[in-house]
């Protein structure tokens, strides 16, 4: 049985357009076109320069940068309640602004080494919280509470201690800072934890 296709549409096949001189036949692709030799230093060239540029770029981006930068060096806490306690030495004739300077070098070590709130807060707040902390051992914590005591009773009792007064304040400050500059935490018996 035979079917026909009524809405079946037929294009008939294009003929070639004629064109002048020309001819239409389709072609396939051609190779590729070697360079002449002189052209290919050209481009070598001109790559490696732009090569260079992209190296030079990168350098400045990010290693030049790193070395403008430059690195400070970071002072332990006990150097730095040292150089304040030997600043201290020269009030050693005003005995107020003397205990001031080494109880605040004191307070400043002891927050900067062992995230003590020392510098803002009263001697009793700190004595509260000394008492909780871990850092220190009970002579220690015993040598700070006489220690600050005696500083405020220079500071708001009008005390007018000696020179010998001063620089044994001052001793026992140096003496704390250096106990406590290192890791070298001990128990109360003073062997090493």
């Amino acid at each position: 049985m035979a079917t026909s296709n009524q809405n079946a549409v037929i294009i008939p096949a294009a003929s070639p357009p004629a064109a002048a001189g020309t001819n239409d036949v389709l072609r396939d692709i051609r190779g590729p076109v070697p360079l002449p030799p002189e052209l290919l230093w050209l481009w070598i060239a001109m790559g490696a320069a732009l090569g260079g540029l992209l190296a030079t770029l990168i350098w400045n981006k990010w290693f030049r940068h790193q070395a403008q930068t430059p690195l400070v060096p970071v002072i332990p806490p006990h150097q730095r309640a040292k150089h304040r306690l030997a600043d201290a030495l020269t009030l050693l004739s005003q005995p107020k602004p003397f205990c001031i300077a080494v109880s605040d070098a004191l307070r400043l070590y002891l927050e900067e080494r062992f995230k003590l709130h020392a510098p803002d807060r009263t001697t009793e707040e700190f004595l509260i919280e000394l008492q909780r902390a871990s850092q220190l051992n009970d002579s220690q914590k015993e040598f700070l509470a006489d220690f600050l005591s005696r500083c405020d009773v220079v500071k708001f009792a009008r005390h007018e201690p000696s020179e010998a007064e001063l620089r044994s304040l001052h001793s026992a400050a140096l003496t704390l800072v250096e106990e406590t500059a290192y890791d070298l935490r001990t128990t109360e018996k003073g062997i090493p934890a």
